[in-house]
């Protein structure tokens, strides 16, 4: 894990592990977390799970602060803005991975899913069984190189995410064409804020577009949509320090007063009014 860039109000991380990176998956305890960190923001290219032995801690993901207890877990996506607010009694793993890492579809399937940010406690009955399996990956992961097969840490990290049961493993599974969706907002939500663009794009109607991204989060496309903009109109407002005139600009809204109207129906503040109440939550 390296730091890219210049000293920013968020630390931009890629993924790059010391020594063997073929499998894309890294472990690292609390106690190291804690001599890196210095409390700052950062955004990583990476998921982050971190499992909780003991102690108690917290982590702000997106703006939300997630308590951390005893025998619990903690998911950070790639591109989350995250915080490490209070670690300092906190015992257990953090497993670093590239989105390929998981071995198996259901594995691969939750790392897809939607809405990842999550924290879970684990069950009494569970933790024995998710405490081998991190232990094993944590083994396996210090191996000398060339003592070890290239497949394992990805096959004792899909058995890790089975044995935690994350919230969203619980859920339905979703319509074939909500992933499709979901690269796709990603990819153009700033230069693309309307439904129909995407279920165009995607060769579906309309229709058929709100019945799959309904199904998969309890939104509509449209809402869906909202929310994406809205989520990175708080990143560059609170982390990045943006106006409102360069928020439109990098959002793709055709000026200030459009992209404040936008925000202001989708929360209730003026973009300035927000980025002064994050200022004051720091």
């Amino acid at each position: 894990m390296v730091e890219n860039g210049q000293v920013q109000a968020i630390r931009q991380m890629t993924y790059q592990p010391a020594g063997r990176g073929a499998a894309g998956v890294e472990t690292m305890t609390f106690a190291r977390l804690r001599a890196l960190n210095d409390g700052g923001t950062q955004r990583a290219d990476f998921h982050v799970l971190a499992v909780v032995d003991a102690g108690r801690g917290a982590v702000t993901v997106d703006f939300l602060r997630h308590p951390l207890a005893e025998r619990s877990a903690v998911w950070v996506p790639p591109g989350a803005v995250h915080r490490w607010d209070d670690i300092a009694a906190l015992a257990g793993h953090l497993v670093l991975f590239v989105p390929t890492a998981p071995v198996t579809g259901a594995t691969r399937g939750l790392v897809a899913a939607p809405d990842l940010a999550a924290h879970w406690g684990v069950p009494d009955a569970d933790w024995p069984y998710v405490d081998a399996a991190c232990r094993h990956l944590v083994l396996e992961a210090a191996a000398p190189p060339g003592d070890f097969a290239a497949e394992l840490p990805g096959i004792l990290l899909s058995a890790l995410l089975a044995r935690l049961r994350p919230p969203h493993a619980q859920e339905p599974s979703a319509h074939p064409l909500f992933p499709l969706f979901r690269a796709s907002v990603e990819a153009h939500f700033r230069e693309h804020h309307d439904a129909g663009h995407y279920a165009r794009a995607l060769g579906y109607a309309p229709r058929t577009l709100s019945r799959a991204v309904q199904q998969a989060t309890g939104r509509t496309a449209k809402g869906y949509i909202v929310d994406r903009l809205v989520l990175e109109a708080k990143r560059l407002l609170a982390h990045d320090r943006l106006t409102a005139a360069r928020c439109a600009d990098a959002l793709g809204f055709p000026d200030a007063s459009n992209f404040s109207v936008f925000f202001r129906k989708a929360t209730g503040m003026r973009p300035g009014a927000w980025q002064a109440a994050a200022d004051d939550a720091r």
